[in-house]
C-alpha cells in the first residue's frame, strides 16, 4: 500500500494521542489503580516516582534510535509493545505479587514511551514539510492533551462505574485490557496508514562527532549563571512536585482516613476530565497573556497561581468540603497550573538559545522531569509520618521558595530579550 502522499491528518492526530496515552497511564492512571487497590501511600508513591526515570534519562539513548532502523520502525515496534504491558499488567493484577510485578510492566512501559517519543518527534520532522510542521505543532499538543483526558477522564469513570458491579481488581483488569486493545487497534492502523520519507533510515555519526555530543552537556552546564538556571527549572514547581502523587489517595481514600472520600467516577469527572481542560486553558490563556503583557509583568502573578492551590489542599484536608467545593478548588489549580507551565515552559525555551538549542531544550527538559520525580519519590513517606493535615501545612510553606527562585529569572539575562523571544512564537509553540 502507497501511503507516501497521505495527508498528515490520517496520522498525526492518532499517533500523538498514542504518544500521550502511555505517558497518561503510567504517570497519572497508575496512581489511581494503586490506591483503589489499597497499596500503601508510601509504597506506591515511592516505586511509581520511578518511572519518571526514562523521560529524565532518555536524550542518552537517542542517538541508538537515531543510528539504528527507521524512525517508522521504532514507532510501530514500540506502540506494539507497550499495548503487550498494557495486557501483562491486566493479567496479573489478581497475582498475589501483582504491585511489584506491576510497577515493573510500568518501568518497562515509561522506557518504551520514552523511546517512541524520540522516534515520534524525529519522524515528524522527515516526514512533514516545515510549512506543514508549523502548521501541525498545536494540533500535535492538542491530540497529546486529549490522550491524557481520556485516560483520567472517561476511563476513570467507567472503573467507577465498573466497581459497583464487579471487583476492584476485574475493575483494573478491565481497564488494562481496554487500553492494551485500544493499543493494539491504533498500532495496526499505523501500519499501514504511515508515510515512510525517502529520508527516515538510520543516522550514523562521523567519528568526529563524537565530541561534539560531548560538547553539548560541557557548554550547556559551562554556560553564564548556570546555577541560575538549574535552580528555578528545578525548584519553580517543587510545591506542585510535592502534591503530585498524594493528591490522588487524598481524594479518593475513605472519609476516616483523614482523606475526601471522592468516589472513582466523581474523581474522573472532576481532576481527570474538566482539571486537564482547565489546564489547557490555562495553557492557551498563559501564551496569549504572556504575549499580551511579557514575562517580566507576568511571571509573578503566574508564581501566585502556582503557589496558591497548596494551600487549597491545606483548607480541603481541614474541613472536606462539599464535592461542589473540591471540584470548583481543584479547577482553579489546574487552570493555575497551566498558567504556571506555560511560564517555565518559555523559561526553557528562553534559556535553550544556541549553537545546541534542541539539545539544550532536551537537557533542560529532562531536568525538569528530576525536578519533579525526586520531590514524588519523599512525598510519600512524608504524608504517613505527617498525615494530611500536617503534610498539607509543611508542603504550603515549602511551596513558598518558588518565590524565592522567580528573581533569580531576572539575573540570567535582560527579559526583554525573552519577550522579544515570546513575541516570535505562537501560543501554540509555546504550548509544545
Amino acid at each position: 500500500m502507497k501511503t507516501n502522499n497521505i495527508t498528515p491528518w490520517a496520522y498525526i492526530p492518532t499517533t500523538y494521542f498514542m504518544e500521550g496515552l502511555p505517558y497518561a497511564v503510567i504517570n497519572i492512571l497508575s496512581a489511581v489503580l494503586y490506591t483503589k487497590m489499597k497499596i500503601p501511600n508510601d509504597v506506591f508513591i515511592f516505586w511509581t516516582s520511578w518511572l519518571y526515570l526514562p523521560w529524565v534519562l532518555k536524550m542518552l539513548w537517542a542517538p541508538l534510535v537515531e543510528g539504528n532502523k527507521t524512525k517508522r520502525a521504532w514507532i510501530i515496534s514500540t506502540q506494539y509493545a507497550i499495548a503487550l504491558v498494557f495486557l501483562f499488567i491486566a493479567f496479573i493484577l489478581n497475582t498475589p505479587h501483582f504491585f511489584m510485578a506491576s510497577v515493573l510492566g510500568f518501568f518497562v512501559g515509561a522506557f518504551l514511551s520514552a523511546t517512541h517519543d524520540i522516534a515520534l518527534d524525529g519522524y515528524y520532522m522527515i516526514a512533514l514539510n516545515e510549512q506543514k510542521q508549523a502548521f501541525f505543532v498545536g494540533w500535535r499538543v492538542i491530540f497529546y492533551r486529549f490522550a491524557m483526558i481520556f485516560t483520567s477522564g472517561p476511563l476513570v469513570v467507567l472503573a467507577g462505574k465498573l466497581e459497583k458491579t464487579t471487583s476492584i481488581t476485574t475493575t483494573w483488569a478491565i481497564v488494562m485490557c481496554t487500553l492494551a486493545v485500544a493499543g493494539i487497534l491504533f498500532t495496526t492502523y499505523h501500519q499501514f496508514i504511515l508515510p515512510r520519507p525517502a529520508a527516515d533510515g538510520p543516522q550514523h555519526a562521523k567519528s568526529t562527532d563524537t565530541p561534539i555530543y560531548m560538547d553539548i552537556f560541557k557548554s550547556y552546564f559551562s554556560q553564564k549563571n548556570i546555577i541560575y538556571i538549574l535552580l528555578f527549572i528545578l525548584l519553580y514547581r517543587m510545591g506542585d512536585a510535592f502534591l503530585e502523587k498524594v493528591v490522588v489517595p487524598f481524594i479518593l481514600k475513605p472519609v476516616d482516613t483523614g482523606a475526601l472520600g471522592i468516589s472513582t467516577e466523581a474523581f474522573g469527572w472532576i481532576k481527570g476530565t474538566l482539571g486537564l481542560i482547565a489546564i489547557i486553558m490555562g495553557n492557551i490563556s498563559g501564551g496569549w497573556l504572556l504575549s499580551r503583557f511579557g514575562f517580566r509583568k507576568c511571571i509573578w502573578w503566574f508564581a501566585l497561581i502556582l503557589v496558591l492551590p497548596n494551600f487549597f489542599y491545606l483548607y480541603m484536608a481541614y474541613t472536606q468540603p462539599s464535592l461542589t467545593t473540591v471540584g470548583a478548588l481543584l479547577i482553579v489549580e489546574h487552570f493555575g497550573n497551566g498558567l504556571a507551565m506555560m511560564a517555565l515552559s518559555v523559561f526553557i525555551m528562553f534559556v535553550s538559545q544556541g549553537k545546541y538549542k534542541t539539545s539544550y531544550y532536551a537537557i533542560s527538559t529532562s531536568i525538569m522531569a528530576l525536578g519533579m520525580m525526586l520531590p514524588n519519590m519523599m512525598s510519600g513517606k512524608l504524608q504517613v509520618s505527617l498525615g494530611y493535615q500536617q503534610f498539607f501545612l509543611v508542603i504550603s510553606i515549602m511551596s513558598l521558595i518558588t518565590f524565592a527562585v522567580v528573581p533569580l529569572a531576572y539575573k540570567i539575562k535582560q527579559l526583554d530579550d525573552a519577550d522579544k523571544f515570546i513575541s516570535q512564537h505562537s501560543t501554540s509553540e509555546m504550548m509544545e
